[in-house]
């Protein structure tokens, strides 16, 4: 068979000409003509991959196995086999993308010490940064709001973008997009994505499918344009950027057949949370969503994207739309020139992998139908994204909500309790009523919406339907619009919309992610303080993509998502306590009472607007300037050279000490020994909760720290803004968590099991790290679900935690915690904490580890309870390919990385050197 598919290889160069142009490419249809596999056949994703394999091929990091593996997807499919995959180029935020480049800074360093060439140290594909994660909502509902967020954004963490320019200067391949461009998915979506790659060869140049991965979750966005693209941790980009092979399992690929369309007044966010709901329900964790049917040409790119954005709240790796006529109508809609447009459709034809009416239907793992016509009106929420509520049904759920005991996920309120007001008085002396359930804060935020021109039109004419009618914001109601691209602004503002917008508040308040990761910026004053006082449970809504505890605001514990002209609606009404599709929004000055039926505006009416205002010019005129737009940016002075210049002093950038001790040699595994328990941790953790994305509070390990060094707290900024500073991150590891050991403690606490003292999971983990004593982590489903947080692995890594134990790890953060050196190991089906009896006074050890272990592999624990009495348990070593195995061994992704760069012909005068 390897020699069949040796030759079939050799036969996949083709050549095509366009426009008097020739191309050469990798005809993958090839390999099915020699027998190979049934190419033409598979899902259209699988078709990216191996055409990439195909590319790529090496014989060594891509073998002929990984090409007859991919091209015989489908039969005999090993579950635990894993594939390699090269992309095209690198998306990264500046929160996540930092550190990552801090790791890379602090490589050369290590690089520089050994007496090898620095630059060896840098992306070998392309790389985009967008700085659009820093910005916070502290100015809202003001002309100049926008001006002030992102005035305060350059105060604030003017040492990291200093460090981020100094990158941009220093690494080759390495482009930045400034602050205030827009969300770094939509300036994807509308700029850097091209849909194809050209990559000049020689004399030759080469077309290939455009493919990513990003650091982001929201990476998936772009599989509505086509392009096949996930999320995956800056731990694991940074082996990408060097030229490694991101490794994953070969994925199953569920169908989702879409039939009929939407009913009038349906949104694309209905449909991006029922699709939510549905696959949840169906389970498609670690699997790819590839979307067909005749329903599919009724939605535009931006409604697809907004569906393929929810793709980790499903479950799935990836939320797949093939390339079809909707893709090259939106690139001609971004602006982008007919050549490209004509090679865009020309190349995916060739490949067979354009999608048209008559296309046979591929094989896929598993086939599940939806009727579009069924889906209703909806939010999600009060804490999980997944948690569907259809809109004449949310009054009753969150009366339900706010009863149930908290052990049922509920609130505990009695029925006297959740009817409780407060009389709050306002800077401007009135005064207005504050219950359980009002909506204090309201925000068109985040990419998930703000990606699709159709619901931002929508709520522009549900403002101006609302002020037309005599409506007014409730005084007590934080609103914002923060736009994934300048874009927005243009087209709303020739829409004549804008201005109905701010007349209810919703004034651009910033051009980033802002409320969506929990930069919402403080509340009203005399807001704040009733809800402190008075113990209130109230709400926000946001056009956002998660709503996770902790996450939106500290003080606000109901979290709907809801599309954008429902957050204008629910921000109207004051409350979610309240039935919309029969009771009054409000009353206009005449008392007469105004319901959401009369403000909501039509299909016709929505796509009116849009052909009027939404125009190519609009995308061109913006991104031409795009790196020029923002001078405050480009007047920052940086260090010049190819070493960055630490400074100790710093609070926002130090060296990570991830390489202290590195050695070129690799020591043999080693079991576990003598570990202590640190958190004994429930169902769905997440990395929020893990490593917070939120303020830092002045008596928390961080802030404590920060005040140490001479911060004051109202300058402390967020957690994701200090990433660049191991010293605050760890302090911040898990310090959101309820640790099971002491819930009665609260968040960030644990029990030290050598004084039995209680205190921050930080302060007990230094205690343990002096004695030298490994540590463990002990969870139930869904461990490090929610965004691709590196920090949540590299946080536990500094605390000393050795290996986590759980019923089921997310995908990303599973990957990352392998990334650290900190081991997975699974409970298997049938065992958990709770049946072993499991209560965090234990002492454990591993079996077998130091024997080596295959990916996939049972090993046992022992666990010795206070009493003396032993007990064993099986666990599978999450290790899922050998690549993991690899870099588990080395100690982690940048050991790895560093010790293959030994190889290179600098090697030899390196481990001598040493």
């Amino acid at each position: 068979m390897e020699d069949k598919v040796l030759k079939s290889i050799r036969r996949t160069k083709s050549h095509f000409s366009l426009r008097g142009k020739t191309y050469s490419f990798y005809r993958i249809n090839a390999l099915e003509e020699d027998g190979v596999g049934n190419v033409s056949r598979l899902p259209y994703s699988i078709k990216v991959l191996l055409e990439a394999a195909v590319r790529e091929f090496d014989g060594s990091a891509i073998t002929a196995e990984h090409i007859a593996m991919l091209a015989n997807w489908g039969k005999k499919r090993e579950t635990t086999r894993e594939v390699p995959f090269k992309p095209s180029r690198i998306l990264m935020h500046d929160t996540t993308g930092l550190p990552a480049l801090v790791d890379l800074a602090a490589m050369r360093d290590t690089m520089a010490q050994m007496g090898g060439d620095v630059r060896k140290i840098n992306p070998l594909i392309p790389v985009d940064l967008v700085v659009d994660h820093s910005v916070t909502i502290d100015y809202f509902g003001k002309p100049d709001a926008v001006n002030l967020n992102e005035q305060l954004n350059f105060n604030r963490n003017m040492e990291r973008f200093r460090f981020l320019r100094w990158a941009q200067k220093a690494f080759a391949n390495f482009r930045v997009v400034p602050p205030s461009s827009g969300i770094m998915h939509q300036v994807n979506m509308e700029f850097l994505s091209s849909v194809i790659s050209l990559k000049k060869n020689g004399n030759e140049t080469v077309i290939f499918p455009d493919s990513l991965i990003g650091t982001d979750s929201r990476t998936t966005m772009i599989n509505g344009l086509g392009i096949v693209a996930w999320g995956v941790g800056g731990i694991e980009a940074e082996a990408a950027v060097l030229g490694q092979p991101v490794y994953f399992v070969m994925p199953e690929v569920v169908g989702l057949k879409l039939t009929g369309s939407l009913s009038e007044g349906v949104t694309a966010t209905d449909l991006a949370l029922t699709i939510t709901n549905l696959l949840r329900q169906k389970g498609v964790v670690g699997k790819f969503v590839e979307f067909f049917g005749s329903g599919v040409q009724t939605l535009s790119v931006a409604d697809r994207a907004t569906i393929a954005n929810m793709a980790p709240e499903y479950g799935a790796t990836m939320g797949y739309f093939p390339v079809d006529r909707e893709t090259i109508n939106y690139l001609r809609l971004m602006g982008r020139d007919e050549e490209q447009i004509d090679l865009v459709e020309t190349y995916y034809r060739i490949q067979g992998m354009y999608k048209q009416e008559e296309s046979p239907e591929p094989c896929y793992s598993e086939i599940i139908e939806l009727d579009l016509s069924t889906v209703v009106p909806c939010l999600a929420g009060p804490k999980r994204p997944q948690d569907r509520i259809e809109l004449g049904q949310m009054k009753k759920r969150y009366q339900e909500m706010i009863q149930a005991p908290l052990p049922q996920g509920g609130y505990g309120l009695t029925e006297k309790d959740w009817q409780k007001s407060v009389v709050i008085t306002h800077e401007d002396g009135t005064q207005s009523v504050l219950q359980n359930g009002a909506i204090v804060l309201a925000a068109i935020t985040s990419c998930t919406n703000t990606s699709n021109p159709t619901l931002l039109v929508a709520a522009g004419l549900v403002a101006r339907n609302a002020v037309k009618k005599g409506l007014r914001m409730p005084p007590y109601v934080k609103t914002s619009l923060s736009p994934g691209s300048r874009v927005v602004t243009d087209y709303l503002q020739r829409a004549g919309l804008l201005s109905y917008l701010e007349e209810l508040g919703f004034y651009i308040a910033a051009y980033g992610c802002a409320t969506c990761i929990g930069n919402s910026g403080p509340l009203l004053p005399e807001v704040s303080k009733a809800i402190a006082d008075h113990e209130l449970t109230v709400a926000s809504v946001l056009s956002g993509n998660r709503n996770f505890e902790g996450r939106i605001h500290p003080q606000v514990k109901l979290n709907y998502l809801a599309s954008p002209p429902l957050v204008v609606a629910y921000a109207l009404a004051g409350t979610v306590n309240i039935d919309l599709t029969t009771e009054p929004i409000g009353y206009n000055k005449n008392h007469q009472p105004v319901y959401l039926k009369e403000l909501w505006p039509s299909s016709a009416e929505i796509q009116q607007v849009l052909q009027q205002s939404l125009q190519p010019e609009l995308f061109r005129k913006r991104y031409e300037v795009v790196y020029e737009a923002n001078e405050q940016w480009n007047r920052i002075d940086i260090s010049e050279g190819l070493l960055y210049q630490w400074d100790e002093r710093s609070c926002y950038i130090r060296k990570p000490p991830f390489l202290e001790r590195f050695r070129w040699d690799v020591k043999e595994m080693e079991d576990i020994k003598e570990a202590r328990v640190l958190a004994l941790l429930g169902d769905v953790v997440t990395t929020d909760h893990l490593s917070p994305s939120g303020v830092i509070l002045p008596n928390s390990p961080a802030g404590l720290y920060l005040q140490s060094c001479g911060v004051e707290p109202k300058d402390f900024n967020s957690y994701p803004s200090r990433r660049g500073n191991h010293h605050v991150m760890v302090r911040g590891a898990l310090a959101n968590v309820l640790n099971l050991m002491v819930p009665e403690a609260g968040r960030g606490m644990t029990k030290n099991w050598l004084t039995g003292e209680i205190m921050s999971i930080y302060d007990a983990a230094m205690k343990y790290k002096e004695k030298d004593i490994p540590l463990l982590i002990i969870a139930g489903k869904e461990y490090g679900t929610g965004s691709s947080r590196d920090w949540a692995a590299k946080g536990t890594y500094l605390l000393g935690v050795k290996a986590v134990i759980a019923e089921s790890f997310e995908r990303i953060h599973r990957s990352n915690l392998v990334g650290m050196g900190v081991l997975p190991l699974q409970f298997v089906d049938g065992i958990n904490a709770s049946s072993l009896g499991i209560t965090g006074a234990e002492t454990f050890r591993t079996i077998g580890l130091d024997k080596g272990v295959k990916p996939g592999q049972k090993i046992k624990v022992e666990g010795i309870r206070e009493d003396g009495t032993c007990f064993e348990f099986d666990v599978i070593v999450r290790l899922d390919n050998a690549i993991e195995v690899e870099y588990y061994r080395n100690g982690g992704i940048m050991q790895t990385v560093m010790r293959r760069l030994a190889q290179s012909p600098f090697g030899n005068s390196l481990k001598t050197a040493q």
